[in-house]
């Protein structure tokens, strides 16, 4: 039994290897065409690796990159009492909109004050200068009529010193005859006693004698009224000359009603600027925002804000920048204006931009404690220089990046 079936093995073997195809045969044909696919295969992995390392040669990334803006701090120019705040934290602003307002009462009444104070400044500046003009008018009438009036007054002195002269001279006359009428009177007496003349010659006698004493005492009146005459002379001449030499300080006159006058419009200026302060004033009672962007507020109704308290704080998104901090390795080929993309990592959006500026120090050097490295365990570090990245016209109109975000800027270089 068992050459049997080892007989049928060996019968169905044979069959089978009859009628199966013969092995496949490797002509030099088939060797070449692998060589040349193999060949290909290396040319394409060789361009294939050279593109990759060309295009991954072209652009820096890093991932130290962050979105930067300048905050903007509102504060008050002045202190009072908040009255009302009309934004709510976050909220979207345009520039000019009125974010808090401060009651104004007080600066209503300072404004009513400085305008009543520039009225009065006004109307006493306006009067001065009408006065200068008169001032020197009169000063120039006034000399002119001084200097008349000492001509006057002078000739007034010489012609009652002539009538003093006169009437002088009559007293003399007149004292003369007194004596004579009185030697007459006296020897008409006397012969009148003998009864050598008659008593109408001795009567005769007498009213000459009363009457040269009568001219004695006109002749000393007229003398005494011409000397008080000279002496009203040189009274009003000593007017005169005052009155010629007050005339005469005319031009400082002058000068000093300019002065008042120009002080007097210094004054104004001054009450003029003092309303402009006061407007101003009651004008920063609204405050308003500097530029769009959005709120983070601390103030609240009610409180009392001193000038120069921060109130709010607005975030320009329109404004913002990136700053990458690259590797000096990194900025042998960086130049200003290189095209960049900006991957954000909360949206994974793409943004396109330019490089607008490489900063002058490294970051370190900008902190509070620079380093130190003037020591004898110095370790050299790969230091990073701020780069600033802007981005193009309306990359981020739907305001998707906010300042502090993390990104990675690719610059390329090439």
């Amino acid at each position: 039994m068992a050459e049997e079936h080892l007989s049928d093995f060996t019968v169905d073997a044979g069959r089978e290897s009859a009628t199966s195809p013969p092995p496949p045969r490797y002509t030099r044909s088939n060797k070449r065409r692998n060589i040349f696919a193999m060949i290909a295969i290396g040319v394409v992995v060789l361009v294939g690796g050279l593109f990759l390392w060309r295009y991954l040669g072209s652009y820096e990334s890093t991932d130290d990159a962050q979105v930067d803006a300048h905050l903007y701090p509102v504060s008050s120019r002045i202190s009072g009492y908040v009255t009302k705040v009309n934004v709510d934290d976050n909220q979207y602003v345009q520039k000019g909109a009125v974010l808090v307002e401060i009651d104004p009462k007080d600066y209503e009444v300072a404004v009513e004050e400085a305008r009543a104070n520039l009225a009065s400044a006004e109307a006493t500046a306006q009067s001065l200068n009408i006065n200068v003009p008169i001032t020197s008018v009169n000063t120039t009438s006034q000399l002119k009529f001084t200097a008349s009036g000492v001509e006057d007054a002078g000739a007034a002195i010489a012609n009652a010193e002539n009538q003093v002269a006169a009437a002088h001279a009559q007293l003399e006359v007149a004292q003369a005859n007194d004596v004579k009428a009185q030697d007459d009177l006296r020897r008409y007496k006397a012969l009148l006693d003998k009864q050598e003349v008659a008593a109408q010659v001795y009567d005769q006698a007498l009213a000459t004698a009363k009457a040269s004493t009568a001219s004695v005492a006109a002749a000393h009146d007229i003398e005494a009224a011409a000397q008080q005459a000279v002496q009203q002379a040189r009274s009003r001449l000593g007017q005169s000359e005052a009155s010629q030499r007050y005339a005469e300080t005319g031009p400082q006159q002058v000068s000093s009603v300019r002065a008042r006058a120009r002080a007097a419009v210094a004054d104004m200026q001054q009450k003029r600027a003092a309303l402009e302060k006061a407007e101003l004033n009651l004008q920063y009672t609204h405050i308003v925002a500097p530029i769009n962007g959005e709120v983070n507020k601390t103030v609240v109704v009610g409180l009392n804000v001193q000038p120069g308290q921060q109130l709010l704080t607005i975030v320009p998104l329109e404004e913002i920048w990136i700053t990458a901090n690259f590797k000096e390795t990194q900025l042998r080929q960086m130049k200003v204006g290189q095209r960049a993309e900006i991957h954000a990592d909360s949206s994974g959006r793409t943004f396109k931009g330019r490089v607008e500026s490489i900063a002058g120090a490294t970051g370190p050097l900008f902190s509070l404690l620079p380093p130190e490295n003037a020591t004898g365990n110095y370790v050299k570090i790969v230091q990073r220089i701020p780069v600033k990245i802007v981005l193009d016209s309306g990359e981020n109109q739907d305001h998707q990046l906010r300042p502090g975000m993390n990104v990675v800027p690719d610059v390329y270089i090439r």
